[in-house]
């Protein structure tokens, strides 16, 4: 399989995939994971190599082999410029990574603050449920520190009217879970918001 493409993006090298492209390279060809380049790119954060590529009609919403797509990975891992073009280019918001989570779920878990304005302002669902029974919420709570920026994490997804009641699969609300770690400033945040 011809993988010049892919290696361009990892090097985040434009120029050469305007030339790999122009000669007739596959633009959503997949390498033995299932990334397109564009994915690569991605994962590299290597905004060049990705602009590049999207520019030209690369699928921000292609998965690989573990239903990550340039979209859902760049969200997740607060690759913004990258998130900003896919989302510029035809991002499916409501696709779904392999936790059946959106792209906000992870987003909010990892304190990426402007990525989880960025994909609210954008309009992806607040209160998606995954299979673990999380809400971003929910996960920004249980699997954050409880610092400043999972607190302002909670802070905006409150403000954009997440479900504050609710709770995970066990019947665990945000407001129990962030009682349970000593969370003050979120549980303060929560009671303010009529949490129960």
């Amino acid at each position: 399989m011809n993988l010049q493409l892919h290696q361009a993006a990892a090097a985040d090298d434009a120029a050469a995939i305007v030339t790999l492209l122009s000669g007739g390279a596959e633009i959503d060809a997949r390498d033995a994971s299932g990334a397109t380049a564009l994915l690569v790119a991605t994962h590299g954060n290597c905004v060049n190599a990705a602009r590049a590529l999207i520019e030209v009609g690369a699928d921000v919403n292609a998965k690989d082999g573990i239903s990550d797509s340039p979209y859902l990975y760049a969200g997740a891992r607060g690759h913004l410029d990258i998130l900003e073009l896919t989302l510029a280019h035809g991002a499916d918001l409501a696709s779904t990574n392999r936790y059946g989570g959106t792209a906000l779920i992870p987003a909010s878990e990892r304190g990426h603050v402007e990525t989880v304005d960025t994909l609210i302002r954008a309009g992806v669902d607040i209160d998606h449920v995954n299979r673990l029974g999380w809400t971003a919420l929910l996960e920004a709570v249980i699997l954050g520190n409880g610092g400043p920026r999972h607190i302002r994490i909670v802070e905006l997804l409150i403000e954009a009217g997440a479900n504050v009641d609710l709770a995970d699969n066990e019947g665990v609300t945000p407001l129990r879970h962030a009682r349970d770690r000593g969370f003050g400033e979120i549980v303060a945040l929560l009671e303010k918001a009529g949490a129960n």
